[in-house]
């Protein structure tokens, strides 16, 4: 039966006489963190159908400008950032399971003040509250499914953050297709409450309680998550084999074992960010108006259609990343991303070669500027390069950094660990979607997008020398890997 593996999944050799693992409560356990990831796909989704509204809404307390536009998409970067901080602190002294929960109160609180809202500045407050629980969320979720997992389902789940994230955009974008933005708000809280409630069913980490000495919650937690008839004491050894009970002081960054698998998290959570995807996701709009793709109807329908290229690419990494390994995925995601964004490059400069002011930062988006027949002639290749360059994302560079943040960090260090990545994405996030204007003004739009194909090289290289292959490891094997080291 799909539902069930032998106990050599766990990492014990396989005989005909052994229990056997079920897995139906693990991914009922995983489905009701995963609606964390949903309700943060729901808040990065949802100021582009909305934007538009309020740009053009009655209330001038209400209406906003371009910057103030602006700032309502960027400032959730910053809220998530501040998240990323408590949610490191929150995961190592509340738990798993409770951080996850409470992280549901600033999603509805966030919702219910922008429902309210009376102002710009409230919209503002919402925002950055939805914010600070997609942070908590992006970092906790993947933690809790590394620990409730064994390893040959590990990937598959993990990788379920980031399908959830993405359908939760693209629910976003399809529901702002006919909901004006205060139901919207109602909409997208939704998935935050079932989550509380789901959650409040479901057990906490194995790992978290015998690193806090309860070991006959432990063996409970085993055996709602791998069913009555595995070997619960079994696991329960080889997880107490590798906790360490004294606490991360500042020493222990010295050690080889906490500072390398930082320095990996940090990086590929730098990588993630500068390859470009913001930026890409930034002209998506403009990109299908400049090719006169007229099937899409309209800008909405055309986020819908990136939106979708997402969900499919990151289910199909989803489905392969336990087979493949994380390394080929992030080559593969890599090559195909850096192909995309030179020829991004390429088609900037050949849109805008005939224009003597193209440094101008205020050309970047002015896509049918060149002669009629060049700009109908190429504007194909602009399509073909977004759809690629989603689609590559979404298959490595989207999914897999998170899921490798979640498996390489030691127990004692983990949430500290895991924040310090999250601040790095949100913070790197806010700085690339906030300069990228200046870095069309001083690089032109194609210096710009040859660049992000340099660090989609860079992070192809990085991935080779740096980056250990965790698939088939349980976390307990991982983490002696690096003690090693």
């Amino acid at each position: 039966m799909a539902a069930e593996e032998s106990r050599c999944l766990l990492g014990r050799p396989a005989s005909d006489s052994c229990p056997r693992v079920q897995n139906k409560k693990l991914y009922l356990a995983t489905f009701a963190a995963v609606l964390g990831p949903l309700s943060f796909g729901f808040v990065l989704g949802y100021s582009s159908p909305v934007i538009p509204e309020l740009r053009k809404i009655s209330d001038p307390k209400l209406r906003m400008d371009s910057s103030q536009a602006s700032w309502f998409g960027s400032v959730v970067t910053l809220g998530a950032a501040a998240g990323g901080v408590l949610g490191g602190y929150l995961v190592d002294k509340v738990g798993r399971k409770l951080s996850l929960m409470l992280c549901s109160i600033p999603y509805v609180f966030g919702y219910i003040v922008i429902i309210s809202a009376q102002n710009v500045w409230m919209l503002y407050l919402g925002r950055t509250l939805t914010g600070l629980a997609s942070g908590i969320t992006s970092l906790v979720v993947p933690v809790y499914i590394s620990e409730v997992s064994h390893p040959k389902v590990r990937g598959m789940l993990g990788s379920c953050v980031q399908l959830m994230v993405v359908t939760g955009i693209l629910g976003a974008y399809v529901a702002g297709v006919t909901l004006k933005w205060r139901w919207l708000a109602v909409l997208c809280s939704f998935p935050s409450c079932i989550m509380l409630l789901f959650m409040s069913f479901m057990p906490e980490t194995p790992r978290f309680l015998l690193n806090r000495n309860k070991r006959s919650e432990a063996i409970a937690s085993l055996c709602f998550l791998r069913g009555p008839h595995a070997d619960h004491e079994w696991e329960c050894r080889q997880i107490e084999a590798g906790v360490q009970e004294e606490g991360l002081n500042l020493s222990e960054f010295k050690n080889p074992s906490i500072y390398r698998p930082l320095l990996i998290g940090v990086a590929l959570m730098f990588f993630q960010q500068v390859t470009g995807i913001n930026a890409v996701m930034f002209y998506a709009e403009t990109i299908f108006e400049d090719a006169n793709f007229k099937v899409i109807g309209d800008s909405r329908m055309a986020s819908v259609v990136v939106g979708s290229i997402q969900v499919c690419f990151t289910a199909v990494a989803a489905l392969t990343i336990d087979k493949t390994g994380r390394k080929v995925l992030l080559y593969i995601s890599g090559i195909i991303m850096a192909l995309s964004t030179a020829l991004f490059g390429l088609y900037f400069k050949m849109v805008l070669s005939n224009r003597n002011n193209s440094s101008n930062p205020d050309t970047w988006f002015t896509l049918n500027s060149a002669s009629p027949g060049t700009e109908s002639g190429i504007s194909w290749l602009a399509v073909v390069s977004l759809g690629l360059f989603v689609a590559g994302f979404a298959l490595g560079w989207g999914p897999v950094p998170w899921l490798v943040i979640s498996e390489i960090f030691p127990l004692k260090a983990r949430g500290i660990l895991s924040g310090a990545c999250v601040l790095t994405n949100w913070v790197m996030a806010f700085l690339v979607t906030k300069e990228f204007h200046d870095f069309i003004g001083f690089l032109t739009s194609s210096g710009t997008f040859w660049l992000f194909s340099a660090f989609c090289c860079l992070s192809v290289t990085f991935t080779a020398f740096y980056v250990p292959e965790t698939k088939g490891q349980t976390l307990e094997q991982i983490e002696a890997y690096f003690r090693r080291s």
